[in-house]
């Protein structure tokens, strides 16, 4: 009876040590199975563009961190913004996939449209801001706060023009050109649009590098795309021949770092810092980093999320407190001692000595839309109104009504905190704005 009553038990215990184990790489807490589970993903570019690359890379780690094979990751690549957006989300819906994103601003608008004809699977519009406001449960916006290595990569900037400046390589006797009339250093820096997301960066590089170099000025030159080689380089070019020392870039191409690379090699004194990648392999000599997002920290986030049958935030927007974003690796351009110096500004923005956006570190002297400055024209309040608008007929509709939020506490501008796509649009003293011929 015992010999029997053993063996009865060991089965037992087989059937449940078999059962435990099918559950745990199955059904992951009641979501969809991993083994059935799919992701679809809308990109506006392809690995060769940046931006997209950065997506990309996050979305494989996030994969082989989670266990899915590459066959459960659907990519619709080069979708532009536009109804074929609509159409790619529909195929990826129709699939089976159960969470869908989309990594392009302009794509926001098709993809809401289709959210609301799946329930059951959740899209993401990445750098989207109305989903919050939308009614659409199962639409999501995310981004990260790459503001922060914004400025970091600033910082990076400025300790350059500190050894340049110390050393005698760079002063207003051997190069006058790269002065300004009040004496300050020329920056220049490569925008996509006047956008929100694109203030919000180039305002951050800026004030990282006046955290290191106080006499600088930058100009920003637009090129109305978010990916043109040919318009980037001749926008980088143009900032050199004027005497720009740093070009600082929030567009997605190797067109600016390129043009930088060639200056440099003909003996003018010019460095790149990029975005999303690094750019050490076009421009080995004038790379000094990248900002850039670790993408893999969302996408993992999101999609165990939703392989176990959890709801995932409305609104994601991480910083370097979770190592959603970085700098990419230091060019050997850069100043002694920069390693440490980065390490040192990254600890501040962890623990909240260091904020970007510090009210006493930039005043604002031109007056604009629900900002308030003080006699010393540093900003004592900043209103954003975060309703989304369709500007299509001429004059703004309200689509969907958000709140007018306060966005200054503690003498500081709060970035990424009321929705996910950043709404730092103040334009400060130092910084000029011009779009390219």
């Amino acid at each position: 009876m015992k010999k029997l009553l053993a063996i009865l038990m060991a089965l037992t215990l087989v059937v449940c040590l078999c059962a435990c184990s099918s559950d745990s790489s199955t059904d992951n807490g009641g979501g969809t199975a991993k083994a059935d589970f799919k992701v679809g993903v809308i990109t506006i570019g392809d690995d060769t563009e940046g931006y997209t690359k950065a997506h990309k890379d996050g979305i494989r780690a996030a994969a082989k961190t989670l266990g899915l094979a590459d066959s459960q990751i659907i990519w619709k690549e080069n979708i532009l913004e536009n109804a074929g957006c609509s159409d790619a989300a529909d195929e990826l819906a129709a699939m089976g996939c159960k969470v869908i994103f989309s990594n392009s601003y302009g794509h926001q608008t098709y993809i809401a449209e289709v959210a609301k004809k799946y329930s059951d699977v959740t899209f993401v519009s990445m750098t989207g801001d109305f989903a919050a406001i939308s009614g659409i449960s199962n639409f999501k916006n995310a981004f990260t706060s790459v503001y922060q290595s914004r400025y970091i990569s600033g910082v990076v900037a400025g300790l350059k023009l500190k050894e340049l400046t110390e050393k005698g390589t760079l002063t207003k006797e051997t190069q006058p050109g790269s002065f300004d009339k009040n004496g300050n250093i020329k920056v220049g820096y490569v925008g996509a649009f006047p956008f929100a997301e694109v203030v919000s960066g180039y305002t951050a590089f800026y004030l990282g590098i006046k955290s290191v170099c106080e006499n600088v000025a930058m100009q920003v030159t637009y090129t109305q795309s978010w990916f043109d080689v040919e318009k980037e380089g001749a926008a980088a070019e143009a900032l050199i021949a004027d005497g720009c020392v740093i070009i600082g870039q929030h567009a997605d191409s190797t067109g600016a770092p390129a043009a930088t690379e060639a200056a440099n090699k003909k003996g003018t004194i010019a460095y790149s810092v990029g975005y999303n990648v690094s750019m050490l392999e076009v421009a080995p000599n004038a790379a000094l980093t990248s900002a850039t997002n670790n993408w893999s920290v969302y996408y993992t986030y999101a999609i165990k999320a939703v392989m176990d049958g959890k709801a995932v935030d409305t609104n994601w927007a991480k910083g370097y407190a979770e190592d959603a974003v970085s700098i990419t690796e230091l060019g050997t351009a850069c100043a002694e001692g920069t390693a440490a110096a980065v390490e040192a500004a990254v600890k501040g923005l962890k623990d909240g000595t260091v904020k970007v956006f510090d009210t006493s570190k930039f005043t604002v002297s031109t007056e604009q839309a629900g900002v308030t400055v003080d006699a010393d024209k540093h900003v004592t309040s900043c209103k954003v109104d975060l309703s989304y608008y369709d500007y299509s007929t001429g004059s703004p509709v309200v689509v969907y009504q958000g709140d007018t939020v306060e966005t200054i506490a503690d003498g500081a501008f709060e970035e990424s905190v009321h929705r996910s796509a950043p709404y730092f649009a103040i334009r400060i003293d130092g910084i000029t704005e011009n779009e390219i011929k």
